[in-house]
């Protein structure tokens, strides 16, 4: 299993000086946030804070990497992170501080100081992997792209865009089987988010790509009989198939404004699947939306 965000969780905690400073927080913040704990062997509430906030840390399993400063020894970073009193604690993320506090605090806040450093580090970790996999799937890559999404659902279990992500990558194998056991797994708590719903569309207008007619010969019955709304709905469903939807929605719109009853009202609800299937800000699918609506409401 691929692991996001994390080191390994038997990684001790480092004391490091100034000149590791660069590589031991700024460099390593970049795959994982790190907590640095500024003190000294003469702080008595640094010998209460530095245990616990190590036993937090050592709860993540690797989440979050802790690193200890000795002020006393490295002034002159001391200086630099304007630390005035300790104990301090920093911590850092993609080279940049980002939580921190000063002084001694009870057990509670420590173990929700790490936990928040924890979160963050998770989701930007798993957001890029997310976005790695998006470009693997567009390049091509069908099967590093599935083993990688299917790591972030191992890593979290309502990951809404992995979900959809393994769902598309099973489609774009042409594994519809697959794809919709995937799709019957996904958690009930997410299971009518937008990019779940999307891929339940791009099931069925797969489904219904497989038994799609020819064009020509569908085009060719429309062309002889305008009014013939079964003809004008197979080809729309043709034409989606061979990847022309803008031609499958003017179709199917003209169809609707024809006979917006006919077999139950099928245009619309086959509009609606093409609309749901496609990304929100698609251009054709903003277009057909407010052009039913016009229909709709005229």
């Amino acid at each position: 299993m691929l692991e996001f965000g994390k080191q390994d969780a038997a990684a001790p905690i480092k004391d490091i000086t100034e000149a590791d400073f660069m590589a031991e927080v700024v460099e390593a913040s970049r795959d994982v946030p790190v907590i640095v704990d500024f003190w000294a062997p003469w702080c008595g509430p640094c010998k209460t804070l530095g245990p616990q906030l190590e036993a937090a840390v050592a709860a993540t399993k690797g989440k979050v990497k802790m690193v200890k400063v000795n002020v006393d020894q490295n002034q002159r970073i001391a200086s630099q992170m304007r630390v005035q009193s300790i104990p301090t604690v920093f911590a850092f993320f993609q080279g940049q501080p980002i939580d921190g506090f000063q002084g001694a605090v009870p057990k509670s806040e420590i173990d929700a100081f790490v936990k928040r450093v924890a979160e963050g580090g998770a989701e930007e970790g798993l957001a890029e992997a997310v976005a790695a996999a998006e470009e693997m799937l567009a390049n091509g890559e069908v099967q590093d792209a599935l083993q990688t999404f299917m790591a972030i659902v191992e890593e979290e279990g309502e990951n809404i865009d992995a979900w959809a992500g393994v769902i598309r990558c099973y489609l774009a194998e042409g594994d519809l089987d697959q794809a919709e056991a995937t799709l019957n797994g996904v958690p009930a708590k997410i299971a009518a988010a937008p990019p779940i719903e999307a891929t339940r569309a791009q099931i069925a207008l797969a489904r219904q790509a497989a038994n799609a007619g020819p064009v020509t010969e569908l085009q060719a019955a429309l062309d002889a009989d305008p009014a013939n709304a079964q003809a004008r709905f197979d080809l729309a469903q043709a034409l989606h198939a061979k990847g022309d939807v803008e031609a499958a929605v003017d179709h199917l719109l003209e169809l609707f404004r024809r006979d917006r009853e006919w077999n139950d009202g099928a245009a619309k609800s086959q509009l609606l699947t093409i609309f749901d299937a496609l990304k929100p800000n698609d251009p054709v699918g903003l277009k057909g939306r407010r052009r039913l609506s016009a229909m709709i409401f005229a």
